[in-house]
């Protein structure tokens, strides 16, 4: 990057510039001049500017300690300053203030963005150097992922770890601790670090100072959500550098003040992950504009590169003291932009239009109350759009249902896939832990094919259905019987089943079965609940990836038939061969087809299976059920 000089002072300039006509003073006015890390010295002293109340900008003082170079990589380095002015002596460095401009002589050196971590009143600060922020999101680069409507390559989705669903809070910070390690410090060893001045803080030692350095917490502002769900999220959020807070949708309340003119460097700034009826981002500080360019927070959010995240305006109610981590109290506000970069020395995006969120509709029909309908947006990622779904859903249900007992839930939708035929959801859940069933039996598929290898999956929106009943509607399969046992073959004999449910009342149900006029030796007759039964064809396949999907459509077709958990289905099955070709199932081969087929075993499209399966039917009921039975019959030819 080309850094200029001041050779004149700013005052001076400004001024023959106005003279020479308004035009040239507003290109040069908003062309901010920026100082080189190579230029700074022990004992320059910058101002800066945040906002610490409101939405008016205010100044604080930098005094300039030193350099720590070439650390976390070559050509990174964290410019020193101790901080004063505002409330800093009392609170020393404040979670929001990531980002916010520090000048020195009237030229932009960086930005605020590195504290001495928790129980630190102490006001050091890190500053990340303006070229850096800059190099490292550039824009409208041939090939750059970081325009509109990219999404991450599979080679950098590769390396996230997506959580594992229903979510714990474990395996949460498991997932984001391997995939993203946001929260590691400015020098992983004392050795790592070079220190060119730094003469106050001598005694303290650049090693000790870099590895005590991390990245500024970053207020998470949570609205509306239930405690337990944002104990679950905001946890998982705060072991990677984040503050959860309350907060909301500022500009919507009586006595906020206006924001002050357009977006401004010093002004809070928001990144929104969810909106509408419930309210989740993070907030910081802008730290330079160029154009319709904006450049924040001098750290990553969580260095996931290329984004579609939604930048908003940001205000702030107060700064609250604190020991572990002082913080400003902050919301969010409308969306003025896009941030299109999450890299390691800033986040960076345009002023204009929002990005592509993902619309949630859902309705919450209850026995008790009238049915309510919530409508949420979450953003277009393929790692935070399914866990912030997950949370939306699991906050729904958890706010106006009971989570501690029994209860039963019926889910009922779709999610519109572009070029693509939608998902459906028809399902029911009951007992312990159903909501969370329910939510993650939305979300799995949502998951799935936002972080598919096959091609970009855009999700247009998802609708879902939820009637409840505090009354666990559960059955168990406790037998099968056919009147008859050796039917003829080419006959239709009732299988019958008895269900015992809840509160133990018994049921008789029975469906045909259809005897092929082939069939002849001995049979199996298998009655199964869906999860069993998938099972049970996962492992006869012998082979975890025998019924692997190789497109994006038969994924969807392979999500609308899954198996309904108030369902039995019933399987006739012999010995005979049959196969998986490419994702679909082939049965009753002759053997001279599956010698055909042999030769595609090496390209991995085909897996023999030892059974085939000769019938399957479907019995709808009004429970959950479960069990697994199996009949075993002799086929008689007379």
């Amino acid at each position: 990057m080309l850094h200029r000089r001041l050779l004149t002072p700013p005052v001076a300039l400004l001024a023959v510039m106005c003279v020479a006509g308004g035009h040239w003073f507003a290109r040069l006015s908003g062309d901010t001049l920026q100082m080189p890390v190579e230029d700074i010295r022990p004992g320059m002293v910058g101002i800066g500017r945040t906002v610490f109340d409101s939405t008016r900008v205010e100044e604080f003082k930098a005094n300039i300690l030193g350099v720590l170079e070439n650390v976390i990589g070559p050509n990174r380095n964290l410019i020193l300053a101790k901080l004063e002015g505002g409330p800093l002596a009392r609170t020393g460095v404040i979670a929001g203030m990531s980002g916010s401009p520090v000048y020195v002589d009237g030229r932009l050196i960086g930005a605020v963005s590195y504290a001495l971590g928790s129980f630190s009143t102490e006001p050091i600060a890190g500053i990340t150097p303006i070229a850096e922020m800059t190099d490292s999101a550039r824009f409208n680069d041939p090939g750059n992922p970081g325009n509109p409507g990219k999404q991450r390559p599979a080679a950098a989705r590769a390396r996230l770890e997506y959580p594992q669903y229903p979510l714990t809070r474990e395996g949460l910070v498991t997932a984001f601790r391997r995939a993203l390690n946001r929260n590691r410090p400015f020098v992983d060893r004392p050795s790592d670090a070079r220190m060119s001045g730094a003469t106050a803080i001598a005694d303290l030692g650049a090693g000790q100072l870099g590895t005590r350095l991390r990245p500024i917490a970053t207020p998470l502002v949570m609205s509306g959500f239930e405690p337990e769900v944002a104990d679950l999220i905001g946890s998982a959020f705060s072991d990677q550098g984040f503050l959860p807070t309350g907060g909301g949708m500022a500009g919507s309340r009586a006595g906020e003040k206006p924001f002050e003119g357009p977006l401004k460097p010093g002004d809070a700034i928001g990144v929104m992950l969810v909106g509408g009826d419930l309210t989740l981002g993070a907030t910081g500080t802008v730290t330079h504009i160029d154009g319709d360019r904006v450049y924040a927070f001098g750290h990553p959010m969580y260095n996931l590169g290329p984004t579609e995240f939604p930048m908003t305006r940001a205000y702030v109610y107060t700064v609250l003291p604190s020991l572990f981590s002082s913080m400003k109290l902050s919301s969010t506000g409308e969306i003025i932009g896009t941030f299109l970069q999450d890299r390691a020395t800033t986040i960076a995006g345009r002023l204009g239009a929002g990005p592509r969120m993902i619309p949630v509709t859902v309705s919450l029909a209850s026995e008790r109350a009238p049915t309510r309908t919530f409508k949420y947006t979450v953003v277009n990622d393929p790692l935070f759009g399914p866990l912030m779904t997950y949370a939306s859903l699991l906050n729904t249900l958890m706010s106006y249902e009971r989570s501690i007992e029994a209860a039963t839930f019926t889910v009922r939708g779709t999610a519109t896939i572009r070029k693509h035929e939608p998902v459906t959801f028809n399902n029911m859940f009951s007992g312990d832990q159903s909501s969370v069933a329910a939510a993650t039996y939305v979300i799995a598929p949502v998951l799935y094919l936002m972080g598919n290898d096959y091609e970009k999956v855009d999700v247009d929106g998802l609708s879902v259905s939820i009637s409840t009943t505090e009354e666990p509607r559960t059955a168990v399969l406790e037998r099968i019987w056919l009147d008859d046992p050796r039917p003829r073959a080419g006959r239709t004999v009732p299988l019958k089943m008895l269900l015992r449910t809840y509160r133990g009342e018994d049921q008789l149900r029975s469906v045909p079965i259809e005897i092929p006029a082939n069939a002849s030796g001995t049979l199996s007759i298998v009655v199964s609940d869906g999860a069993r039964l998938g099972l049970a064809e996962q492992r006869e396949s012998r082979s975890p990836q025998a019924g692997m999907s190789r497109s994006v459509d038969q994924v969807i077709k392979a999500l609308n038939k899954g198996r309904r958990n108030d369902t039995l289905y019933v399987k006739l099955v012999s010995s005979d061969s049959g196969a998986v070709v490419s994702g679909e199932l082939l049965s009753s081969l002759p053997p001279s087809v599956l010698g055909v087929l042999e030769g595609e075993r090496n390209g991995g499209n085909f897996n023999p299976l030892h059974t085939a399966t000769l019938g399957e039917w479907e019995l709808a009921t009004e429970h959950a059920v479960s069990g697994s039975k199996t009949l075993t019959i002799a086929i008689s030819q007379n």
